[in-house]
């Protein structure tokens, strides 16, 4: 897996470039410095739902400080939205959560990945930090083959749908519904990229890529908001117009 999302250098902290924004109540997601990639939170009264974990150690330390200064009940579950180093390498920070991330060809990742690591070398975090959070990295609890609805208490659920292999090998997206209504937000993890082109690594199934958009938009509808891996909240219409972008980049016939 070949981790080429975002730009620049970063730091081992990733720290936060932006604060908290909330989508919708209970709902929020934070961009970090370095690579511009999002973290989201859910709340409900069983737990918290951490969407991605950030890039280092140290990231995931901040962001779990940092919720718990909001006053969040503590994460009980963490949802990896695609196993590439700047979304993936907080995970140890969460090791009592449960860890979710999709089910595929392989594993996603495995406990000291070096190929994770690697990456995150390659794209400028210190060899050491990223080691020491490759060797932290909690092995996932569940993989998600089709779809998991996930009960976060109070009438709220986060419905967990793997759309297979696209951006990477594993790709999970996150919707929150309350009450059994339509999707409020859904985490697209990079999917969808708006603060740069979206990005084809070597573990990238191009070919794949506009059907699994077809089935994010079936998901979350037109009122959802969308929430990129990279850069700012984004609507169906946004969405649409990515997905028509990459048919013709990866030259995937409409239909």
């Amino acid at each position: 897996m070949t981790a080429t999302d975002g730009g620049g250098a970063g730091n081992e902290a990733g720290a936060p470039g932006r604060g908290w924004e909330e989508i919708a109540p209970g709902v929020v997601r934070r961009r970090l410095s370095g690579w511009d990639e999002t973290v989201g939170a859910v709340s409900g009264p069983g737990g918290t739902l951490l969407v991605d974990a950030g890039p280092s150690l140290a990231a995931g330390a901040a962001l779990r400080a940092q919720l718990a200064e909001r006053g969040w009940p503590p994460v009980r579950w963490l949802a990896v939205t695609h196993p590439h180093f700047d979304h993936l390498l907080g995970a140890g920070a969460f090791a009592d959560a449960e860890v979710l991330a999709a089910a595929g060809r392989r594993p996603p990742w495995t406990r000291g990945d070096a190929e994770v690591a690697g990456d995150a070398v390659a794209q400028g975090v210190d060899r050491a930090a990223a080691e020491r959070s490759a060797a932290a990295l909690p092995e996932p609890g569940r993989l998600v083959a089709d779809r998991l609805t996930l009960p976060l208490g109070g009438g709220r659920a986060a419905e967990l749908v793997s759309l297979g292999a696209a951006h990477s090998g594993h790709d999970l997206v996150v919707a929150v519904r309350d009450g059994g209504a339509e999707p409020s937000v859904v985490f697209c993890g990079d999917l969808v990229e708006e603060s740069g082109e979206p990005q084809a690594g070597s573990d990238a199934e191009p070919a794949r890529w506009p059907a699994a958009l077809d089935r994010l938009l079936a998901l979350g509808g037109e009122r959802a908001a969308y929430v990129p891996g990279h850069g700012a909240v984004v609507d169906a219409a946004f969405v649409r117009a990515q997905r028509a972008a990459l048919a013709r980049r990866f030259g995937v016939p409409d239909g």
